[in-house]
């Protein structure tokens, strides 16, 4: 009896588990066949990418250089990032160009507006490169994107574009905190101090003194006074009024110019906070711009930031011929804003609190002789290097590639 009710039993199992066994197989099936459907959606997608054609266009580009060796990408290097890196690879990793573009950008014809260099931040940065125009393409680099780099804007362009090339100016803006300003021979407490209209007046007074065409040997390296590269045109530099951010204040210098050679932003405003402090005559000014061999200091590379590139010339020609737009960006305005609010500002207030590179900076200026021959300043330049070179940033390079 017990060995029938076995059987029974066994045989009822079999017939379970051997009908179970094209439920099983059905729903394996079905997911098999939803992956195979996801991974054909996605090769049609892709397929469909390849197939666009490749248009010239300009994107629109924001980032916090904090941690970057600078904009421009070194292929074959990978010990220091740049922000370029992570462009290109968004790039890729989006559809809009294939891969062997990434590894070879000249297939891309990708060219910079300016090369910002190691720890200096963007809000208006622009590149022109030939992309696959594909759907919602904005968002989808900027998924693959870290949230300090953003794609703001994109605009078609002539087939020949070349962002660095007909670009007309660029504007940088330089956030110092204002006891910078502050004479030599007051005792300031920096996160006190405060930045009186007669300073302001005189530090205005001084900026203005750079508009115009210059020779500019003296605020850069590796020219000489005769090289005719060194001369540049200055259309407008000023400071803001001040404000104040994490109990500190600070005010915003802007200038823009045709082009500047590298450092030379940082030693304008360096020269001038040597004035305002007192240590160099308001002479030297015109001094620096003659053929004599200038000391002049390099301010901190934080607070540099490129604010805008301008077309004006491709805008005239281009820009309402029914084809094209016009490369400006009202409309990007806003966005521009709350990044610089968001990322570039806090970055820059946040690393001058804790790393103080204008205080350790203004340390050094007495160590400059603003009278000094070419031989009195070798001496005085390597004493000071430590300090002012070693703050991590190297300003602008618009024009030196």
């Amino acid at each position: 009896m017990a060995e029938d009710l076995r059987a029974a039993v066994t045989s009822q199992t079999k017939r379970l588990k051997s009908s179970s066994e094209p439920v099983e197989r059905l729903e394996e099936n079905g997911h098999q066949n939803k992956r195979l459907k996801r991974d054909a959606d996605e090769d049609d997608a892709e397929d469909q990418n390849k197939k666009l054609p490749k248009r010239k266009i300009v994107l629109l580009m924001a980032y916090s250089g904090k941690g970057y060796h600078g904009m421009q990408r070194n292929v074959g290097s990978s010990q220091f990032k740049t922000i370029e890196d992570d462009l290109v690879t968004a790039l890729v990793q989006s559809g809009c160009i294939p891969e062997n573009h990434g590894e070879d950008m000249k297939k891309m014809s990708f060219q910079r507006c300016a090369r910002t260099d190691k720890g200096v931040s963007a809000a208006g940065q622009i590149v022109s490169l030939k992309v696959r125009l594909i759907d919602d393409i904005l968002e989808k680099i900027n998924n693959h994107l870290p949230s300090h780099i953003r794609i703001l804007g994109l605009k078609r362009v002539t087939g020949g574009f070349n962002s660095k090339n007909k670009c007309d100016a660029r504007t940088y803006s330089y956030m110092l905190p204002t006891f910078a300003f502050a004479h030599k021979d007051h005792d300031v407490q920096e996160e006190v101090y405060r930045l009186d209209t007669e300073t302001l007046e005189k530090v205005n007074k001084l900026l203005a003194c750079y508009k115009g065409t210059h020779n500019f040997h003296n605020f850069t390296s590796q020219k000489g006074p005769r090289d005719p590269s060194a001369k540049r045109y200055i259309m407008e530099m000023s400071c803001g009024e001040p404000f104040v951010r994490e109990n500190m204040e600070f005010a915003v210098i802007k200038v823009k110019g045709q082009s500047f050679m590298m450092h030379q932003i940082r030693k304008m405003i360096g020269l001038v906070i040597a004035i305002v402090k007192g240590y160099a005559a308001e002479s030297i000014l015109e001094r620096s711009w003659g053929e004599e061999k200038v000391d002049v200091p390099k301010a901190p590379g934080l607070g540099l930031v490129l604010e805008r590139v301008h077309f004006e010339k491709y805008n005239r020609r281009f820009g309402n011929d029914g084809l094209h737009e016009p490369l400006e960006w009202t409309d990007e305005e806003e966005k521009i804003a709350v990044f610089k609010e968001q990322y570039i500002y806090p970055t820059i207030i946040n690393t001058e609190r804790e790393e103080k590179s204008m205080a350790n900076w203004l340390n050094t200026l007495p160590i400059h002789d603003f009278n000094s021959s070419a031989v009195g300043m070798q001496a005085n330049n390597k004493n000071s290097k430590n300090s002012s070179d070693l703050e991590g940033s190297d300003g602008c390079d618009d024009d030196s590639d």
